[in-house]
């Protein structure tokens, strides 16, 4: 991508209505742009790197067996009140609007419930099970709190799973290969050595459920962990049957702020109970399936991302999911240094790298400013010093100062066959 063809622009100036430190930094360099509160549009660069995680998250999913689709947003009242749950009093987020014709409808803050009535339609025999599906879907809550920034938003994206299992075993086993997967996503992304399991309330979901906490300051959970046992508890369900149960005591957990990435849910056969969903065992008998669920909120995640790597210049993002490897920076409009910097950008985009092409007619520290602001992992520049030599300039987001290096070692740095 040549940022002279790329319609946003960068800001120096902090957003005046945003308190969220992923906020502002994402709308400074360009990634998304805030329509109301808790509601944003995400721009190019921001729309790459939400597809970076939704990546990496998808490979994770279809590697424990579940397969992609995706729900209507639009959700019938009568399938919610089998379960209680078109309530407000139940469920005090909802979006409800009708139909011209007078139906009522919700708009989807979740989804186990459309879900279930699907696979219904497929699912009779215990040769039908296990089957587990999951979707990247937009979802709405009409939070009363965003105020940090898309770490809590009205509108954001989410995937969620759910399992359907023949019985208790069959779930526990995917429960306990969703938990692995989620460990790999959260490693994917950066932030697996602060993001904690943690034993927490089900709110409107089910009596418990287990967290991915990130521990955060901008976060809006206090959780409590043994960092020794990889253990953490959620202040909310802190209390001496939960530690013993854990098997550890009060004064040994160290209270930390932070940020909720991922939760699962078992609702064993409660909800096909309340749906009638069942299914034939091998003796021919109707049993209710057991039904899992498990959620990364892949917006939040990149809000979590963004606070966690950033310093005093700007955003610093990971590799995996920054929305480009280099960034190249352009110095003269000299045919020599033209010449080399197009050439080097058509080598690096051929052989799969992700470039930002800085081709604008600015000066120099506009230039590297950008680079810093938008966190891009290696900026790369090429100008009239470095032609005359027969270098690049080569320097991490990540260090202090760069380096002077030879095609070769540029190549070899950035993974690429010389």
């Amino acid at each position: 991508m040549r940022l002279s063809k790329l319609f946003t622009k960068t800001t120096r100036n902090v957003p005046a209505d945003e308190t969220a430190r992923n906020a502002q930094l994402l709308i400074q360099a360009g990634f998304i742009h805030k329509e109301m509160a808790g509601v944003y549009a995400y721009l190019p660069l921001g729309l790459m790197v939400v597809e970076n995680i939704k990546s990496i998250v998808r490979e994770e999913m279809n590697a424990i067996t579940g397969q992609e689709l995706i729900m209507t947003s639009l959700q019938p009242k009568e399938l919610w009140e089998k379960t209680s749950r078109w309530d407000d009093k139940v469920v005090d987020i909802w979006f409800k609007s009708e139909l011209k014709n007078g139906t009522p409808v919700g708009f989807g803050w979740s989804h186990e419930e459309p879900i279930v009535n699907m696979m219904k339609q497929f699912v009779s025999s215990y040769k039908d099970l296990p089957a587990n599906v999951y979707q990247f879907q937009t979802k709405l809550r009409n939070e009363v709190r965003s105020k940090s920034g898309i770490m809590r938003g009205r509108e954001f994206v989410m995937k969620d799973m759910y399992s359907c299992s023949i019985d208790s075993e069959q779930h526990e086993a995917f429960y306990a290969a969703t938990i692995e997967a989620y460990k790999r996503v959260f490693d994917r992304v950066g932030i697996g050595q602060e993001t904690y399991v943690t034993f927490a309330s089900g709110g409107a979901f089910t009596q418990f459920s287990h967290e991915f906490q990130t521990i955060c300051e901008a976060g809006e959970d206090v959780i409590y962990i043994h960092r020794g046992k990889n253990i953490a508890v959620n202040e909310e369900v802190l209390d001496e049957a939960t530690l013993s149960k854990l098997g550890v005591k009060r004064d040994e957990l160290e209270e930390v702020k932070s940020a909720e990435v991922g939760n699962i849910f078992n609702f064993g056969i409660q909800k096909s109970e309340d749906m009638d969903f069942t299914f034939t065992d091998e003796s021919g008998e109707k049993k209710f399936v057991h039904l899992g669920s498990y959620g990364i909120g892949i917006t939040r995640l990149m809000g979590v991302i963004a606070e966690k790597f950033s310093d005093d210049k700007g955003l610093v993002w990971p590799e995996s999911v920054a929305p480009a490897k280099v960034y190249l920076v352009r110095l003269s409009d000299r045919d020599e240094v033209v010449k080399q910097a197009d050439e080097l950008y058509n080598r690096l985009t051929a052989s799969g790298v992700g470039v930002l092409y800085d081709d604008r007619e600015l000066r120099a520290g506009e230039k590297f400013a950008d680079a810093d602001l938008m966190g891009i992992p290696y900026r790369v520049v090429i100008s009239d010093k470095t032609v005359a030599a027969g270098k690049y300039e080569l320097k991490a987001r990540s260090a202090n100062d760069s380096q002077s290096v030879s095609l070769d070692q540029l190549l070899k740095t950035l993974g690429v066959s010389a």
